[in-house]
C-alpha cells in the first residue's frame, strides 16, 4: 500500500476509534479541514460537527457510546499530483450496554474527500447521508433517524 493509501486510511480509522472512545473533540479535529454533509443538519464545519455530536450521542457512565464503528472496504482514487483524494468505505456500528446485548445497531456507506495540505493528508469533506441500515439505536443516538435512499 502507498504512503497515501495507508495515511488515508489510518485517517478512517482514526475517527472510529476517536468516536467508540468516547474523544469526540479528537474525532472532530481531524475534520478541522473539512466540510461535512449531514443532510437535515445542513453542512456542518468540524465545531459544527462536534457541537452535533454532543447533543445527538448517548455518552454513558463509563464516558463512552458503548460503541465499536468498524470501516472497510476502502475503495481509494489517489491522484498525487495533485493531492487528492476520493475514498468510498463500508462502516458497521455495533453497540453492547448493560441494557443492550451486543448486536448491529447501524451500517452503511461514507463518501470522503482528502488532500493533502501543508504535507499531510487531511478530510476535506465527508457526506454521512449514506444510513443504508438502522437497528436499535435508541442506546446510541438521542434522535430518531431512518435508513435513507441508496446513493
Amino acid at each position: 500500500m502507498s504512503t497515501a493509501a495507508t495515511a488515508i486510511c489510518n485517517l478512517l480509522y482514526r475517527y472510529a476509534e476517536a468516536i467508540d472512545e468516547g474523544r469526540l473533540e479528537d474525532a472532530a479535529a481531524l475534520f478541522r479541514h473539512a466540510r461535512i454533509e449531514t443532510g437535515a443538519a445542513g453542512p456542518l464545519d468540524a465545531d459544527g460537527l462536534l457541537a452535533l455530536w454532543r447533543k445527538i450521542l448517548v455518552i454513558h457512565p463509563c464516558g463512552t457510546p458503548r460503541t465499536r464503528h468498524l470501516v472497510t472496504n476502502p475503495i481509494l482514487e489517489i491522484n498525487e499530483a495533485a493531492g487528492t483524494a476520493q475514498v468510498r468505505s463500508c462502516f458497521t456500528v455495533m453497540q453492547a450496554t448493560d441494557d443492550l446485548p451486543l448486536q448491529i445497531i447501524a451500517s452503511g456507506r461514507y463518501r470522503d474527500r482528502f488532500a493533502r495540505i501543508d504535507g499531510e493528508w487531511c478530510f476535506v469533506e465527508r457526506d454521512y447521508r449514506q444510513l443504508d441500515f438502522a437497528g436499535d439505536l435508541r442506546q446510541h443516538l438521542r434522535i430518531a433517524i431512518k435508513p435513507g435512499p441508496r446513493l
